[in-house]
């Protein structure tokens, strides 16, 4: 099994005569110099690596498959094609995008397979006909009580769940990405293999989408609970 994309061997913007050279990505980056420590054979630069990245990736991938056993079952497929690569490593690339560009392939793949099986539950995806039914049901209970009452923490964390799950895998990544991992356009372009110039356009309709589907929530008076209001609002 392919660990997936290795990092190009230069830095970007690095002189192809050796002069000027910009610092290095094993100068700057403290994980890139651990995983060239477990490139030499060390176990224990690995499980620092591990201890570092494990929760960060759960929550990328809990909320891109909606599932936490399956999260925890492709963090560790990641894991495993981290290793499996370490002989080949090139710190080519932040330590963190080389991880998620194999986490987002990895992810794309179960993806892809679960919609092969075409399992019950999987919900329909923004641009067809629907929205999924029970985040409309959500809506209509919800504007029966405007402005009654503000939505709770636990209600406005669900639909937002939902809207996310409403959106295409690619635009739920970048987005998690963008606001999990605080990537730059530049990171999450090279994690998700495209360019900057889409990724600009596959965030800016990602977030059209979910203005789109939040929208009855936030208006008329309706505000959700705090915490989970700062969740949406950081996303959107």
């Amino acid at each position: 099994m392919s660990p997936g994309p290795l990092p190009p061997k230069n830095p970007p913007n690095s002189a192809a005569n050796g002069a000027d050279l910009p610092i290095s990505y094993e100068q700057a980056d403290p994980d890139v110099r651990l995983m060239l420590q477990v490139r030499a054979g060390s176990a224990a630069a690995f499980e620092e690596l591990v201890l570092r990245y494990q929760a960060r990736l759960l929550t990328v991938l809990e909320h891109l498959v909606n599932n936490r056993e399956q999260a925890e079952d492709l963090a560790q497929e990641v894991f495993l094609r981290v290793y499996r690569a370490r002989e080949r490593y090139e710190p080519g690339a932040k330590f963190s995008t080389w991880l998620f560009t194999i986490a987002n392939n990895v992810a794309s793949n179960s993806l892809r397979s679960k919609s092969r099986r075409k399992e019950v539950g999987v919900p329909d995806r923004v641009g067809s006909d629907s929205t999924p039914m029970q985040l409309d049901q959500m809506a209509l209970a919800a504007s029966g009580q405007m402005p009654t009452r503000a939505l709770d923490k636990a209600e406005t964390a669900e639909v937002v769940r939902l809207a996310l799950e409403s959106l295409n895998p690619r635009q739920r990544m970048a987005l998690l990405l963008s606001k999990f991992e605080e990537m730059s356009y530049q990171d999450i372009a090279a994690s998700m293999e495209m360019s900057v110039q889409a990724t600009k356009s596959l965030l800016s309709r990602a977030r059209e989408n979910l203005r789109v589907i939040l929208a009855p929530y936030f208006e008329n008076g309706v505000r959700p609970g705090e915490l989970a209001a700062a969740d949406a609002e950081d996303i959107v």
